[in-house]
């Protein structure tokens, strides 16, 4: 998933192919000095999957990324955030911790506080009937200063306070501790309602696409051909900078976007995608003078933040549409504001779903069984206090309990009380050991999202091979999505080259606390 700055700027008629409508640093204020020890380069590259890597690597189209894991180590499975949507997990992968602490739940929630959809960009369907700049406000500034939660910290944080310094180039999770105007295109904030600028905090390294670079080449690559500078190469261009300037902070990060798109297309082998953030790596890996001296001087993390499974091209089996299962129920328009008569609120992530009931007195009871008559669903929960109760499509009256603390402990160390049917989450005992199947981590992560907002609402993930639809939301027949709870949306590869520190758990969110440690900050 990449947050759609470009499709916004392109329905708002914005042209940004110019230093003069970006926020241009033609001589950057460099105050972060290049670090006495070795700095980490954090790369996550969109979408990127074992297969389709191990499919690049045989064929030999990856030489950056094979020269990495030939001088490193490389781990094929490491277990995303819930629900795998890049905002989710990038959140997770900065706070260290998942979405009921960090708050941000999915590319698209309903906030029952403001009585409204939060959208960080979705499909063109979807564009065409929602506000597109409260979603470039949502994506930008929202996300970061309000959603992410203000008790949690991010690396970029953590790192200020302990007076060391850090970079985020690209990414879309990013808030630091410095202070700065994020500038709005002149010819977006002169024709729209949006401000000229934005006050964010960031790191003290900072680029976004249009908003802002490092390397002032990339002024002028935010054309709309070239997604508005939300590419790997833009990416690629401002860590090169600082590579041959010298001014590499403690912790860089830095997001390849482009894989993503072509496995929404394409599905799960593809390899296009990765041979092109392949050829962005090089250019960093060149900025060093030789690769030999890029892997002696610099740590380097590469890793994806999602997998993407395969839909079926089947037009009539692909999409598992759920306003039918909600029939009776008055359900929310997105062309319009959330109403007192509407009863349903759908906000579909590809292969998960929030489902909410916002009227008073309605229960999520009898929402539930209406859903359960689809096979094709694969997990349905809701929260209960502290607790959760999980179903399935299809599975008659069986639930499974379930709740932090307890006699059962599972492979991660966390420890919970079960009542119930396990096989519902693929879980075996034996004794009071926990053992995951085919829904890695499920407790902690489905507990995230359904304790990661206010609201009444249930959690619903549909079967491999199939997506989830509400109204006009996006559709990838015949391609990629992701999602679910289900191990072929939730396990990535990792490449790392530079130490010998390995972090607590093959898990997304124990990467944080690794990663600090690298650097110097544990």
């Amino acid at each position: 998933m990449t947050i759609g700055l470009a499709l916004i700027m392109s329905l708002t008629g914005c042209r940004v192919n110019s230093g003069t409508d970006v926020d241009v640093h033609s001589e950057p204020e460099f105050k972060a000095k290049a670090v006495s020890g070795k700095p980490v380069v954090v790369i996550i590259i969109d979408s990127l999957m074992n297969k389709p890597l191990q499919e690049a690597l045989e064929q030999d189209r990856v030489p950056a990324l094979k020269y990495l894991i030939d001088h490193g180590r490389y781990y094929p499975r490491i277990i995303s955030s819930f629900p795998t949507m890049s905002v989710t997990i990038d959140s997770t992968l900065l706070t260290g911790v998942y979405a009921d602490r960090h708050h941000v739940p999915g590319l698209v929630w309903y906030s029952d506080r403001e009585r409204r959809m939060i959208f960080y960009g979705n499909g063109p369907k979807e564009a065409l009937k929602i506000d597109q700049l409260q979603v470039l406000t949502d994506s930008v500034y929202q996300m970061n200063q309000v959603q992410l939660s203000k008790k949690v910290k991010t690396i970029h944080e953590e790192l200020a306070e302990s007076g060391k310094h850090s970079a985020s180039i690209n990414a879309v999770i990013f808030r630091g501790k410095k202070e700065r105007d994020l500038r709005v295109p002149k010819s977006m904030a002169n024709t729209t309602r949006l401000p000229d600028h934005y006050k964010i905090t960031a790191p003290e390294l900072f680029s976004l696409a249009a908003f802002a670079h490092l390397d002032p080449r990339n002024a002028n690559h935010t054309a709309l051909w070239e997604k508005y500078g939300m590419n790997d190469k833009f990416t690629a261009r401002d860590i090169a900078f600082l590579v041959k300037n010298g001014k590499l902070p403690e912790v860089t990060i830095g997001y390849f976007p482009g894989n993503d798109s072509v496995h929404h297309r394409k599905g799960s082998m593809a390899t296009k995608g990765i041979e092109r953030a392949d050829r962005a790596l090089r250019d960093v890996l060149d900025a060093y003078g030789s690769w030999e001296e890029a892997v002696k001087t610099t740590t380097w993390i590469i890793l994806g933040d999602s997998a993407q499974s395969d839909v079926l091209e089947n037009r009539e089996e692909f999409k598992v549409d759920l306003r039918p299962l909600l029939n009776g129920y008055r359900i929310a328009k997105l062309d319009r504001p959330v109403g007192q008569d509407d009863q349903i609120v759908i906000a579909a992530n590809e292969r998960m779903a929030y489902i909410y009931a916002i009227s008073p007195g309605l229960k999520l009871s009898g929402i539930v069984k209406g859903l359960q008559t689809e096979a094709k669903l694969d997990i349905i929960a809701v929260k209960r206090d502290h607790s959760v109760a999980l179903t399935g499509g299809g599975k008659g009256e069986n639930v499974l309990s379930y709740r932090p603390g307890g006699p059962y402990s599972d492979e991660y160390g966390q420890k919970w009380s079960l009542s119930g049917d396990p096989g519902l989450a693929d879980i075996s005992l034996r004794g009071h050991r926990i053992k995951y199947g085919q829904y890695p981590d499920v407790l902690a992560r489905l507990y995230g999202a359904l304790h990661s907002h206010e609201g009444q609402y249930i959690v619903v993930t549909v079967k491999p091979g199939y997506e989830l639809a509400g109204e006009s939301s996006p559709t990838h027949r015949g391609g990629g999505a992701h999602g679910s709870l289900h191990e072929v949306d939730s396990v990535v590869p990792l490449i790392v080259t530079g130490t010998d520190l390995q972090p607590k758990s093959p898990r997304i969110v124990d990467l944080k606390d690794w990663i600090l440690r690298i650097a110097g900050d544990r």
